[in-house]
């Protein structure tokens, strides 16, 4: 399981990458190898404002249907479309080709982890 350095997390295992105000967000390797093969993600309109912890996309697997939520609030401005006709790329890629959504920060932000916090959080 990977869980790169330059990523925050979440304790409900998304990841969030922040680039100025923009933050990029996804599931975690251990939310996708939980899941299983991901057959469908549901994307958030552009144009959409959520708050933090606010589920704001659906990831279905064969196992389960799984609300994702929002690390940090703010206006979505650009979500994976490559997603709708494959979503497996949330399995084989879930830091990379699998992200989910990008949003212009506005505000509040949930607890995120380091990636050494989010290890720890795994074991216990």
């Amino acid at each position: 399981m990977t869980i790169p350095a330059d990523l925050k997390y979440t304790k409900d295992h998304e990841w969030v990458r922040i680039d100025g105000d923009i933050a990029t967000f996804g599931i975690s390797d251990h939310a996708q190898e939980a899941l299983g093969d991901i057959v469908f993600v549901e994307l958030p309109e552009v144009g959409r404002s959520v708050d933090a912890g606010e589920a704001y996309a659906v990831v279905e697997s064969v196992k389960a249907v799984s609300d994702v939520y929002a690390p940090v609030a703010g206006e979505v401005i650009e979500v994976n479309e490559e997603l709708e006709g494959e979503p497996e790329k949330v399995n084989s890629d879930a830091y990379g080709a699998g992200w989910i959504a990008k949003v212009k920060m506005s505000g509040a932000t949930l607890e995120l982890m380091s990636d050494d916090e989010y290890n720890t959080f795994l074991e216990e």
